[in-house]
């Protein structure tokens, strides 16, 4: 038997952007490869927080949905070439203390067997706006 290839596609990344709004963390977990591995747009190191792993994934997911409880991620444009992918988005967020993020940002795919093996995040930085 042949080793077919998955082909993963623009609207495969739709839907987990899709997952991301509703704060699905089953769903987005349905889209990783088992040893994927979550580079955040923050964090100490040079790639930012680095979470490898399926259960270090997941935590790293939750970590977003906790530090911004209405996250959400708008004006999704996604492309797909091959093994690479990539998502363009504009995102919104309410920290604890009441400041409100909004900027554009992207991640950037590496696909293996139709499933996310890395997604690495990167987005502007910018104050945060207080709310009135």
């Amino acid at each position: 038997m042949e080793n077919a290839t998955v082909e993963v596609t623009a609207e495969l990344l739709q839907a987990f952007a899709d997952a991301w709004n509703r704060h699905d963390a089953d769903a987005l977990m349905s889209f990783m490869a088992p040893d994927c591995v979550f580079e955040a747009s923050a964090g100490p190191h040079v790639c930012g927080t680095r979470y490898q792993g399926r259960d270090a994934v997941r935590a790293g997911f939750a970590e977003v949905w906790a530090t911004f409880p209405d996250a959400r991620w708008s004006n999704a444009r996604h492309w797909v070439c091959g093994e690479r992918g990539v998502s363009e988005w504009t995102f919104t967020g309410t920290r604890a203390d009441g400041t409100r993020v909004e900027v554009h940002g992207c991640d950037l795919f590496t696909f293996r067997n139709g499933k996310i093996a890395l997604k690495n995040s990167y987005r502007k930085q910018r104050p945060p706006i207080a709310n009135p």
